[in-house]
């Protein structure tokens, strides 16, 4: 469960303005590196998210504090960014001769990196995994980021997307075994393993426990 849910649904409830800001204080971040791993540009992830939290604001303002007491924030709001970057997939799809580049060198790597040589490191890795995210079909790579980088529930992930648990757990597995038979992640996969190189993290640790054990069951 988000650690926040209590605290920010009854702020939501009682203060919509209050609430608002902690909830884009609390969440954005993880709304954008979603969004950034599913459109491979900072550019849009910014934009994207920028239109998420609009939306999301507007929704708010017409739902009653009971409704608004009763969110699972980051879920809600995952499933606002899902539709906003299908819907620009949808807007892309229908412009001849539009770019589809992956900005590899926009690719942020967090503060508090060990120093120049290890950023560079982190920065290519990124790169790799952003460039072999957008080459997984969407169907695949929706729910990949959704349960590692969203860091949502099987259950979750099945709501955003309409579908079974069964058959979201099949597009996640999928979806790591493409990613693991990626010749360009062989290494980041042997360092860090596929799930956690799919959450972007500095080091295996900052894989979720379930995303361990998936693995392992995964590759018996």
């Amino acid at each position: 469960m988000d650690e926040t849910t209590l605290p920010l649904t009854e702020l939501l409830a009682t203060d919509l303005d209050d609430g608002f800001t902690e909830l884009v204080r609390t969440q954005a971040g993880t709304v954008r590196s979603v969004l950034l791993r599913l459109s491979g540009s900072a550019r849009d992830a910014d934009d994207l998210g920028q239109e998420t939290f609009l939306r999301a604001y507007s929704a708010l303002r017409d739902y009653p504090p009971e409704r608004r007491g009763q969110l699972q924030p980051r879920a809600w709001l995952l499933t606002i960014a899902a539709n906003v970057w299908r819907n620009h997939v949808r807007t892309l799809s229908r412009r001849p001769g539009v770019a589809d580049g992956i900005e590899v060198t926009a690719i942020e790597v967090p503060d508090g990196a060990p120093g120049p040589e290890q950023l560079a490191l982190d920065g290519a890795r990124r790169a790799r995994l952003v460039t072999a995210l957008s080459a997984l079909p969407d169907h695949h790579r929706l729910p990949v980021v959704l349960r590692h980088i969203g860091e949502l529930s099987y259950q979750e992930v099945a709501g955003i997307l309409d579908c079974p648990v069964g058959t979201v757990k099949a597009q996640v597995s999928r979806g790591l075994a493409a990613l693991r038979a990626e010749p360009g992640l062989a290494a980041d996969r042997a360092t860090y393993g596929a799930a956690a190189a799919a959450a972007g993290g500095t080091t295996a640790k900052t894989a979720h426990e379930p995303a361990r054990k998936e693995r392992k069951e995964a590759t018996g």
